[in-house]
């Protein structure tokens, strides 16, 4: 046990502090849950062994006093140091689990890479009775087993949102055991052929029979064990005309092995012009053995590259607790699975713990970290009626909520699915690709043939060694897996990236369109607008009392559920105006409310509601125009059959609105502003921020008639709005981006939603998909320039020239190299700058 000194630990590159017994920067903790305490909160404490500890709640207390040696000190996962639980100052949450460090550093190579560190994980968790598997380059193809796609013979992936402990992908496990077994046979294979180039005579040493019979051996289990599963791809193409990269993979491997097999079993059948130095045959044995470890390299890191790309799902996962801590009707406290907490259960969420699932605050006072769901790193202040949602962090005070949305209602697990369904989808630029690759294929084998039959008749000697070389190597060189990975790897980076930044991307097709979009519709309020009204103007008629004005207004309003109801009621009282109970309250449709306060007639509405009760508005009309021209909602207050004034209310616009409105338009988009409010108020916030054009008084159909109006003048047409009464326009548009801010995060008629509701969220979007669709035209053209060159080359159109032959060795080695390129490439977008 390390005792209050600094010691030196080589593994984290710094120093690693204990602190037992001691304060670390004067870091408070409860050994217990690992909270952070206020030593003069006046919260219980304890002491033990001459040492007193603070405790968040008694809970925790209790738990100490029980067994107090328990939670004195807690070994750093990283480095092994023991650390003091009770000042620790480096500490996290990983899995419902608390976890102590020594040192920033130490935590901060726990929070990169968890699982290196955790030895005990927990045991992968079956895949869910009637789990459907589905190709993630061709998602027509679903399964009801693993396996591989028989159009490009893919891994096929589960669909649906994993489980979080699925644990390693068994394909990457199985290729990685298969390339060990390929490297290390195939080395021996490159000192046996290339040592005399570098100066080792090996062969030599060896002499030739001897050094063909052991390459025989050695490359043997490379090419029929080691190598199986690219014949059976290969085979499967065949045998579905679906022609792709294992098609020319197994014919190459497949024809360097076998022509090597007959040299060296019957090299009397061949002719002399096969006789190399010492009348022997030529064998390529190393070429097959070494494309097989290199073609298993590139996959194995593309698999790798593949499980990258989806640590932004299981970074999700990892935000909801495994268990919830359910209240029974007599009071009782158990933990239960999640998979049991049931919507109307009560549970209390104790300080440190993550929210179990979407519910309503029923009892007690808290601060709430969403950044999860808001980007925002302020805590957000939590009260009885308040909603919190699974997944957020309950930071210092215990809370009871009543659970309203469990299971996959949440808003964590529709945004987990929605970047899995991302993640497994494919855009529309795919198509080229796999239209390529399937003329591509069949003319590489014909490139091969004419090659090896120029090579025999028109070589020169041994020209039909020189017509084997060349038709391998066109068949390994021009393997098409860079043009394969160009497409899906760059998807599934960037919904990963766009799901760190709050910008979650419904399909492939969606980040492909949005893109090429040059039309942006949005609604007003909620998007451009905070989304609250708050009471800006009180105008009086004649002689009558401004606060009894509002007064009155405010009382009919109480009983109203109407947004501006809220504004004018929280004003007067903000104003100090009385507000008293209201008898005999209507709401009148489309016109505004009525009834009686004390002994007057009250009523608050719009123009035709005064002319309906025979009122003159043209007195206070002007005053109208102008308040409505600055922006704000106004309404005419009548008091016992007469015009007593206006009262007025605005939506402030965001602070972020104006900025984005600027960087969307700088990116090419024309902007229209569609609402449901009146045209003075629409044109007097569009004047404001620059919007390109209004469509004021707009019904939601009216809002999806807009975007087919656009679309048939043959513009591309984004809409943004809450994804409720914009529903239509969002499936109508080519691309629906939903605005959220936490419940309405999953809207199914949107390709694109925003977990922050503003505008903001499109700029994001808008440069990571201008990013994903410059990235993947990047990659197709690095598969097809190198293809393209690649082939010729192969075939030995430089003979003439440099009087050299590209080998299949070498040819299998660019091939893996390109493939690789395009990978690096697509995860340069987990680093795209989305903030301008």
């Amino acid at each position: 046990m390390a005792h209050n000194h600094t010691h030196s630990h080589n593994s984290s590159g710094g120093s690693c502090c204990s602190a037992h017994g001691g304060k670390a920067h004067g870091v408070t903790r409860d050994p217990v849950c690992g909270m952070t305490v206020d030593p003069n909160a006046g919260k219980p404490t304890a002491t033990h062994e001459g040492r007193t500890f603070h405790f968040c709640s008694a809970g925790c207390h209790k738990k100490f006093t029980a067994a107090p040696d328990q939670y004195l000190t807690a070994t750093d996962p990283v480095c092994g140091m023991t650390v003091d639980r009770a000042s620790a100052e480096h500490f996290t949450h990983h899995k419902g689990q608390a976890f102590y460090f020594c040192s920033e550093r130490c935590l901060k190579k726990f929070e990169a890479e968890p699982a290196k560190y955790l030895g005990d994980r927990p045991a992968p968790e079956p895949m869910p009775a009637g789990t459907e598997w589905t190709c993630p380059m061709h998602p027509e193809i679903v399964r009801d087993k693993p396996g591989s796609c028989p159009l490009c013979g893919m891994a096929l992936e589960p669909m649906g949102v994993p489980t979080g402990e699925e644990g390693p992908n068994p394909e990457l496990i199985d290729f990685t055991r298969r390339l060990w077994v390929s490297a290390v046979l195939s080395l021996p294979l490159l000192v046996i052929t290339m040592g005399p180039m570098l100066g080792l005579p090996a062969r030599e040493w060896l002499g030739e029979r001897t050094a063909i019979w052991l390459e025989f051996v050695l490359a043997t289990p490379v090419v029929l064990w080691a190598a199986i599963p690219f014949f059976h791809r290969g085979w499967e193409s065949i045998v579905n005309r679906s022609p792709n990269m294992w098609t020319l993979i197994s014919i190459g491997v497949g024809a360097a092995y076998i022509y090597s097999v007959v040299a060296t079993l019957f090299p009397g059948i061949f002719p002399h012009q096969f006789r190399g130095h010492g009348g022997s045959v030529p064998v390529y044995f190393e070429a097959a053995a070494v494309i097989a470890a290199l073609v298993f390299l590139g996959q194995v890191l593309e698999l790798r590259a593949r499980e990258r790309t989806g640590s932004a799902i299981r970074a999700l996962l990892d935000l909801a607790p495994k268990t919830a801590r359910r209240i029974a009707d007599d009071g009782s406290e158990t933990d239960v699975p999640l998979d049991e907490v049931a919507s109307g259960d009560r549970l209390r969420v104790r300080p440190g713990d993550s929210v179990p699932v979407d519910g309503i605050v029923v009892e007690g006072r808290s601060s709430i970290d969403e950044s999860m769901i808001t980007g925002e790193p302020v805590p957000v202040e939590k009260a009885e009626g308040d909603t919190v949602t699974g997944g957020t962090l309950n930071k210092n005070g215990s809370l009871v909520i009543r659970a309203e949305r469990v299971g996959s209602e949440t808003v964590l697990s529709q945004i987990v699915e929605m970047v899995a369904k991302a993640q497994r989808s494919r855009a529309p630029i795919q198509g080229l690709a796999d239209r390529v690759s399937f003329y591509f294929v069949p003319t590489v084998v014909l490139v091969a043939i004419l090659a090896f039959i120029v090579w025999a008749v028109f070589g020169p000697e041994p020209s039909m060694v020189f017509a084997i070389v060349s038709a391998v190597s066109v068949l390994i060189i021009a393997c098409p897996c860079a043009l394969g990975l160009a497409t899906p790897m760059s998807i599934m980076t960037a919904t990963g990236r766009g799901a760190q930044a709050g910008v979650l991307i419904k399909d492939a097709e969606a980040l492909e369109r949005f893109a090429k979009v040059d039309t942006l519709i949005v609604d007003k309020t909620g998007t451009l607008t905070e989304g609250r009204p708050k009471l800006t103007d009180v105008v009086t008629a004649g002689s009558f009392d401004e606060k009894r004005l509002l007064g009155l207004a405010a009382s009919l309003e109480r009983g109203s559920e109407h947004p501006l109801a809220e504004a004018i009621v929280e004003g007067a009282s903000e104003r100090g105006a009385k507000i008293e109970n209201a008898a005999d309250f209507e709401a009148v449709t489309g016109k505004g409310v009525q009834g009686k306060v004390g002994d007057a007639s009250v009523s608050l509405g719009n123009r035709a509601m005064m002319e309906a009760m025979g009122l003159d508005t043209q007195a206070l009309r002007q005053q109208a125009d102008a308040l409505r021209k600055d922006g704000k909602t106004a309404m005419f207050v009548a008091v016992d059959g007469k015009l007593a004034g206006i009262v007025a209310v605005a939506d402030p616009v965001k602070a972020t609105t104006a900025e984005a409105i600027r960087a969307l338009h700088e990116s090419g988009l024309k902007i229209i502003m569609a609402t449901g409010d009146n045209a003075l108020t629409a044109k007097a916030v569009a004047d404001r921020l620059g919007i390109d054009a209004v469509r004021a008084d707009m019904l939601p159909e009216s809002k999806k008639a807009l975007v087919d109006e656009l679309r048939a003048a043959g513009a591309s047409v984004a809409m943004a709005g809450d994804g409720v009464n914009d529903a239509p326009a969002l499936a109508a548009a080519d691309v629906g981006i939903a605005m959220g801010t936490g419940a309405d995060v999953a809207v199914e008629s949107a390709g694109i939603t925003l977990v922050k509701g503003d505008l903001n969220g499109i700029v994001r979007a808008r440069l990571l998909a201008k990013a994903t669709i410059r990235n993947i035209r990047q990659n197709l053209f690095f598969a097809f320039v190198y293809n393209a060159a690649g082939v010729p080359v192969a075939a030995g159109v430089l003979y003439p020239i440099f009087g050299t032959l590209l080998s299949p060795m070498l040819a299998a080695a660019a091939m893996s190299l390109s493939s690789v390129s395009v990978i690096s490439n697509a995860l340069r977008l987990r680093r795209v700058n989305l903030d301008g």
